[in-house]
C-alpha cells in the first residue's frame, strides 16, 4: 500500500514542507531515499520500539520510504512521527482519509512518547501558508507552535495520541493562545533599571543616545566602573519589540532551541552576552548542523562584549560584515544560509592590561608598548563600525554614597521612544527595500550615505568643525558618517529639525576613542 504524510524541514529560516512517501510491499528489507542524514536513518529504530511499546506491529514486509523533495537534505529527528504514521497506515493500522489535512513534527522516545523538536514556531508558519487543516507537535512545542493564528494546532503526549487522533476514536481540542495579550502583558516588566545607577550621567547620556538611534557603543573604563552594569540595563529603555520584531526573533530562538517551554514569544528585546572564549562558529553561527550564532539570537536586541581585548581577533573581524549588512551568510560546502543579525553592539573595556591607565585614583604599571599591544587587537576597521566611544570612570564615594535613586529607564524611554517616532516618521516614506537589509529603515544608524544628505546634511560651521575633527583624530570617512548619524540623533532626541553645531560638537566628543586620540596621549 502507498501512503504520504507531510512534515517539514528547517533550514536557516527558511521552511520546505516535505512529503514522506511510503510503499509496502512483500519482502524484509527497509529502503529510505530524499538524502536523510545520520539521525534521519535511525529513526527506523525509534520508530520499531514505539510502535511495538504503544501496542501495535510495525509490519514485517519490504518498506520504502522516500522524502521529497528527494535533492533536499534532511536532518534531524523532527521526521519521526511522520514515519511512524505514514508505516503504520501503509500496513493498514491507520485510517489515511485524514493524512493529507494534517503536518506532523515531533521525536519519538522509544515508548512512544513525543519529544519537543527545534522550530516549531516555523514550522506552523509554513504550515498555514500551505493551507493545511491542522499541525500536530509535541505537547512540549504547544505554546510556540499555537502563537501562529488560522490553523488549528495540536499538542500531543505520545504516538498513540496520535494514532487515536487520526482514527477518530478519541478527540482533541485545538490549543488557542490570545498571543497580543500574552505579549503586551509580558513586555514592560524589568529586572534592571537605570535608576539603581549612582552617578555616571555621561555614560547614561551616551546610552540614550545609543538607544534613541539604534547606534553600537564601545565603553572604556577601569575594572568596577560600572560598564557591565550599565550594558544590562540597556534593554530597559530601548523601544518596546513589535508583533512582527518579536515573532521573528522567537523564530531564531525556536530554531536554535533556545525558547523556553513556557514561552510563547519573545517578548523583551534580547540581551546576548558571550564569553569571550567564543569561537566564530558559535558567534556567527554555522556548523555541521547549521545554527544561528549569537549575533543572529541577539537580532532585534542587544550584542555585549564584555572585555573586548579578550576575544580573539580573527573571532571580532568576523563582526565587521554582519555589522553593516545586518545580515550573515553562511556558506559552506553542503549548505548555504541566511539570518537576520540586525542588533546594537555594546562591547567595553580596560584602557590598559592593569585596567588604570589614565585613573586618577590607581597608577598604572603598563608600559606604553603593553598598551600599544593591548588596543591593537581591536582593528581600526573594527572601531570605525562602533559609532559612540564612551570613556567612563569609577564613581567617587560621595555619590556611591547617595541614597536617592538615579533617572528611572521608565522616564529615559520615553525620550527614546520620542526620538524613535520622529525616526518613523521620517523614514515612512522610503520604499521598501530602501535598507541594507532590503527592508523599511527603522533608526538613524541605518541611513544609508544617500540619506545622510537628504536628513543630516551639516551647515558650513558645523562642516567646518568636522573638518578640523577628521584632521586631528585622523578620522576615516566611515567615521564621518558615523558622526552625522549620530548627530542627526541628539538632534532628534532635541526636537529640532535640523543638525546644528551643538549636536555635530557632541557627536565628535563620541569619537574620543579613535587612534588618533590615542596616539597623541603618547601611547
Amino acid at each position: 500500500m502507498f501512503v504520504k504524510t507531510y512534515c517539514a524541514a528547517v533550514n536557516g529560516l527558511e521552511v520546505t514542507t516535505v512529503t514522506v512517501e511510503v510503499s509496502i510491499s512483500h519482502g524484509m528489507l527497509f529502503h529510505m531515499t530524499g538524502l536523510p542524514d545520520a539521525a534521519v536513518k535511525e529513526s527506523r529504530d525509534r520508530i520499531v520500539a514505539a510502535i511495538q511499546n504503544i501496542g501495535l506491529k510495525f509490519p514485517v514486509a519490504d518498506i520504502t520510504v522516500n522524502m521529497a523533495p528527494a535533492d533536499l537534505r534532511k536532518e534531524g529527528s523532527s521526521y519521526d512521527l511522520p514515519l511512524a504514521i505514514a508505516i503504520m497506515a501503509a500496513n493498514e493500522q491507520l485510517r489515511t482519509d485524514h493524512l493529507h489535512e494534517y503536518m506532523l513534527v515531533g521525536e519519538l522516545g522509544l515508548d512512544g512518547s513525543l519529544q519537543p523538536i527545534r522550530g516549531a514556531l516555523p514550522v506552523a508558519i509554513r504550515a498555514r501558508a500551505e493551507k493545511f487543516k491542522g499541525l500536530i507537535v509535541p505537547r512540549q512545542n504547544i505554546r510556540e507552535a499555537a502563537v501562529v493564528n488560522n490553523i488549528n494546532v495540536y499538542g500531543m503526549d505520545s504516538l498513540l495520541d496520535v494514532v487515536q487522533f487520526l482514527n477518530g476514536t478519541r478527540s482533541y481540542e485545538p490549543t488557542v493562545i490570545d498571543t497580543r495579550r500574552e505579549f503586551y502583558e509580558q513586555q514592560s516588566h524589568y529586572e534592571l533599571d537605570f535608576a539603581d545607577v549612582r552617578g555616571q550621567e555621561s555614560t547614561k547620556r551616551a546610552m540614550e543616545v545609543a538607544a534613541a538611534g539604534g547606534h553600537n557603543l564601545i565603553m572604556i573604563g577601569p575594572p568596577g566602573s560600572g560598564k557591565s552594569m550599565l550594558a544590562k540595563r540597556l534593554p530597559s529603555i530601548l523601544p518596546p519589540l513589535s508583533l512582527s520584531e518579536s515573532l521573528e526573533t522567537t523564530q531564531i530562538h525556536s530554531i536554535a532551541g533556545k525558547l523556553n517551554r513556557n514561552v510563547s514569544l519573545i517578548s523583551q528585546r534580547p540581551f546576548r552576552s558571550p564569553h569571550h572564549t567564543i569561537s566564530q562558529v558559535a558567534l556567527v553561527g554555522g556548523g555541521v548542523n547549521p545554527q544561528p550564532g549569537e549575533i543572529s539570537l541577539a537580532h532585534n536586541g542587544v550584542l555585549f562584549l564584555d572585555e573586548l581585548p579578550e576575544f580573539n581577533k580573527s573571532t571580532l573581524e568576523v563582526l565587521r560584515q554582519p555589522l553593516e549588512d545586518r545580515r550573515i551568510t553562511i556558506s559552506r560546502a553542503k549548505y548555504t544560509l541566511e539570518y537576520p543579525c540586525s542588533f546594537m553592539f555594546i562591547a567595553s573595556m580596560n584602557p590598559c592590561p592593569c585596567g588604570y591607565y589614565g585613573d586618577p585614583t590607581h597608577h598604572c604599571v603598563c608600559t606604553p608598548g603593553q598598551i600599544q599591544r593591548y588596543m591593537n587587537k581591536i582593528s581600526g576597521p573594527l572601531l570605525d563600525r562602533i559609532d559612540i566611544h564612551c570613556e567612563i570612570q569609577a564613581v567617587p564615594f560621595a555619590q556611591l554614597s547617595q541614597m536617592q535613586p538615579g533617572e528611572s529607564s521608565e522616564k529615559i524611554r520615553e525620550r527614546v521612544i520620542r526620538a524613535r517616532n520622529i525616526q518613523t516618521e521620517r523614514f515612512s516614506h522610503l520604499p521598501l527595500g530602501g535598507g541594507r537589509e532590503g527592508g523599511r529603515i527603522h533608526c538613524n544608524a541605518q541611513m544609508t550615505e544617500r540619506m545622510l544628505h537628504e536628513f543630516a546634511e551639516p551647515d558650513a560651521a558645523s562642516l567646518n568643525m568636522l573638518r578640523m575633527a577628521m584632521e586631528r583624530l585622523k578620522l576615516s570617512a566611515r567615521a564621518y558618517s558615523r558622526i552625522l548619524k549620530v548627530a542627526r540623533t541628539i538632534a532628534d532626541l532635541a526636537g529640532s529639525e535640523k543638525v546644528e553645531s551643538m549636536h555635530i560638537a557632541e557627536a565628535i566628543g563620541y569619537r574620543n576613542l579613535d587612534r588618533g586620540d590615542w596616539a597623541e596621549r603618547g601611547i
